[in-house]
């Protein structure tokens, strides 16, 4: 229909006639894709349970629009009579432009994505939504290079030299920042494996027990039952040993040695422990607890409590509560907890000179 306009014009010779109608139409198109957007997809997100369709078509709605009506300013420069430099000038501004009004639409749809998306993951893996801006950030710089890169390509400008030089200077970067770029990594790891999460109890190779508060980019953050706060840099949680004590599920065993006299009544005994066991509150019944007998010590019987606790944290405690009942007990049922005995002989000095 274009054509057909430009052609029927162009015969009446009036170049800035055609070039102002063409414009007109344009807008005209602009004007219809916006009443689109508004009364006929607006329309359709209402039928859907998200808010995010709704908020991306109020993204798009004046980069449509504008992007309309640039392309009716090229087109209509076009059907002047001007010269090819500067029809070539007017198109580099008029499609950078473009570019820019998409490049700023883009950014904004990926951070409402990233925002929404990563705070579900936060929830689900326990990492740190501060890594929140770190990823709009990253996707940022890579859709402004992109960006910058269409634009250069607009204008017809070689980028094979700037290219050359970025890896120059992105290989000085990661030597100047090896270290931040490796824990930038290891926390990726993390994310990644989900060897522990917010809220686990976890052992690391030095032997530090305690609970993850806080996975960041550059660090994990361990707090001990002493409440001591433990930053342990990500890039050496990934190159070490873990205990995850709180995985694969928050069920925690624990371990109870008890030792009797020889003579002792072994039944009783594990009826006693199996009784106080159930009693405690901490104490899970699934799995059931067990008493085990272990071993012949030389002067006492050992047996082992077997119980799971409902979570790591609760351990020192229930250990606690359990070993004040297993003693009180033993004293009310005459049950013998033997300790070591040593018989001392002094021999009886003489005098030996004759």
């Amino acid at each position: 229909m274009n054509q057909f306009i430009t052609n029927y014009l162009n015969y009446s010779n009036a170049p800035i006639i055609t070039a102002v109608i063409i414009f007109t139409l344009y807008i005209l198109l602009a004007k219809f894709a916006a009443i689109f957007m508004d009364k006929i997809l607006r329309r359709l997100a209402k039928y859907t349970t998200s808010e995010l369709d709704d908020k991306i078509i109020d993204l798009i709605h004046r980069p449509v629009f504008f992007t309309v009506i640039i392309i009716g300013s090229i087109h209509s420069i076009r059907i002047l009579n001007i010269s090819e430099k500067t029809i070539f000038y007017s198109n580099g501004i008029l499609l950078s432009l473009v570019s820019a009004i998409w490049l700023i639409c883009i950014i904004r749809i990926s951070n409402l994505l990233i925002d929404k998306n990563l705070h579900r993951f936060s929830d689900i893996t326990g990492l740190s939504r501060e890594i929140t801006p770190l990823v709009e950030n990253i996707w940022k710089v890579i859709v402004i290079v992109g960006g910058f890169m269409i634009i250069l390509s607009i204008w017809k400008i070689n980028i094979t030299p700037l290219l050359a030089s970025a890896g120059i200077v992105g290989v000085a970067i990661a030597l100047a920042a090896k270290d931040t770029l490796s824990n930038f990594f290891g926390g990726i790891s993390i994310f990644i494996d989900k060897p522990y999460k917010i809220g686990d109890y976890i052992v690391l190779d030095m032997g530090e027990r305690g609970e993850v508060v806080k996975i960041g980019v550059r660090s994990t953050r361990i707090k001990t039952r002493d409440d001591i706060l433990i930053i342990v840099p990500n890039s050496i949680i990934a190159n070490t040993k873990i205990i995850n004590e709180s995985a694969p599920v928050p069920n925690f065993r624990i371990r109870i040695p008890v030792s009797v006299a020889y003579g002792s009544d072994i039944d009783k005994v594990e009826n006693i422990l199996l009784q106080l066991a159930h009693s405690n509150e901490n104490v899970q019944n699934s799995p059931e607890p067990r008493v085990r007998f272990r071993t012949f010590g030389e002067s006492s019987l050992n047996l082992e409590l077997l119980c799971w606790t409902k979570e790591p944290a609760i351990r020192g405690r229930t250990i606690h509560e359990i070993n004040k009942k297993v003693y009180n007990k033993f004293m009310e049922a005459d049950i013998k907890i033997p300790f070591p005995h040593r018989t001392v002989y002094l021999r009886e000095e003489k005098n030996w000179k004759t």
